[in-house]
């Protein structure tokens, strides 16, 4: 492996404007914060992406762009070689990013009034987006089995999509902050509640190259390609979220018009000249050989944290990540609310965790693994110190 696949090599990121290491805190802190929290890695983009970008660089003209037919060309060869699902490029329209187009999709496809189905606890900007549409947040939550892990109640997500307001399934897949990769069993069911009451599902499958070694990504497309919008991106695998694109795809022509003329009302129809580049090269063989070392590398800081928490806070269960690279630890034995957790963690051992009351869950917090085994060493040294004394002073 070439040393830039070495992703145990710290990258010093403070002062260079990212919002992991350099936004605001929710607390004042002196000192040294570790940050364990935004969906943002702490590892260089693959070697060939930052060749890609430094080809463009040298070429000194930064102008309006256009993304080339080429682009969708190898979104469409990408997931055909790795998720077997072709779609068509005159399928796929760009934005500038999948929030922006989440946004875009809800409006062009719901009206104001309207119900949102999402299963709870969610990515937070799903709640935002439904918002901000004027639409009503429908929500389903998922079922705690043991393991721990998640699994979707299916009789009320029935009830929720059989709403006669209800227009949109917002799914996660893989789903954050659960850690879940949806079964095709579990997706098929999906389907066939949404198909039954007339529901769109919209599904954002920014994570799903984030999987466990092993394990397999199930787009939704690929079990109901006619009543599906997908939404993917190579910016949270590869982490260049910074350059701002990502791909929307329904083979429903009318949708598509109406998705386009969204992104155009709502200004979000440029990308700059650095991201469709940085996308292709992404999306090449040499990308993939990269991407498949990350997972292993996540995974294996996956079993770390577990191992740490089951040996030295057996109180505070880890669920099951079988895709993402963001572990879900229940916290309900401190009797504290979510944000408390986070804010007493950072303010008492400057680290930062997210809080899950974000996504729709009190009790719990979410840990961002997407980082050097030295750092996340340091960062669980401290996160545990703190859990630990915050748990004897609950009893």
């Amino acid at each position: 492996m070439e040393d830039s696949f070495c992703f145990d090599r710290i990258v010093e990121r403070k002062g260079s404007g990212c919002v992991k290491w350099d936004a605001k805190r929710p607390v004042e802190v002196e000192g040294d914060v570790i940050p364990l929290w935004v969906a943002d890695m702490d590892f260089p983009a693959a070697p060939c992406i930052r060749k890609a970008m430094q080809e463009r660089m040298d070429h000194g003209v930064f102008g309006y762009t256009c993304v080339p037919r080429a682009y969708y060309e190898c979104v469409s060869k990408w997931f055909s070689r790795r998720h077997g699902w072709t779609p068509d490029p005159s399928w796929m329209i760009y934005t500038t990013g999948v929030v922006p187009g989440i946004s875009a999709v809800i409006k062009a496809l719901a009206a104001p009034g309207d119900e949102v189905v999402i299963l709870t606890p969610v990515y937070n900007c799903f709640f935002s987006c439904i918002r901000n549409n004027d639409c009503v947040i429908s929500e389903s939550p998922l079922r705690t089995v043991t393991g721990p892990r998640y699994v979707i109640d299916f009789e009320d997500l029935e009830r929720k999509c059989a709403s006669p307001r209800a227009k949109i399934l917002l799914m996660c897949n893989p789903h954050n902050p659960a850690g879940r990769l949806w079964t095709r069993e579990e997706l098929e069911k999906v389907a066939a509640i949404a198909r039954r009451h007339g529901v769109i599902i919209v599904s954002d499958e920014i994570h799903c190259e984030l999987v466990a070694p092993g394990s397999h990504y199930i787009p939704m497309a690929v079990i109901d390609q006619a009543n599906c919008v997908t939404l993917c991106s190579p910016s949270k695998s590869f982490n260049i979220a910074g350059l701002q694109m990502a791909t929307i795809v329904t083979d429903n022509p009318d949708w598509l018009a109406r998705i386009d003329k969204a992104i155009n009302i709502n200004e979000i129809c440029d990308v700059n000249p650095f991201a469709p580049v940085a996308g292709m090269a992404a999306y090449s063989e040499e990308g993939e050989k990269w991407l498949d070392e990350l997972n292993k590398y996540i995974y294996a800081n996956y079993d770390y944290l577990c191992g740490r928490l089951r040996s030295e806070l057996p109180d505070f269960p880890v669920y099951e990540m079988e895709a993402t690279y963001l572990a879900w630890v229940d916290c309900h034995v401190l009797k504290m609310s979510s944000q408390e957790i986070e804010e007493e963690l950072l303010r008492s051992e400057k680290v930062w965790v997210n809080a899950g009351s974000m996504y729709g869950a009190e009790g719990f917090v979410r840990i961002n693994l997407a980082t050097s085994r030295a750092l996340l060493s340091e960062g669980l040294d401290r996160m545990i110190r703190g859990l630990e004394r915050l748990h004897r002073e609950a009893r």
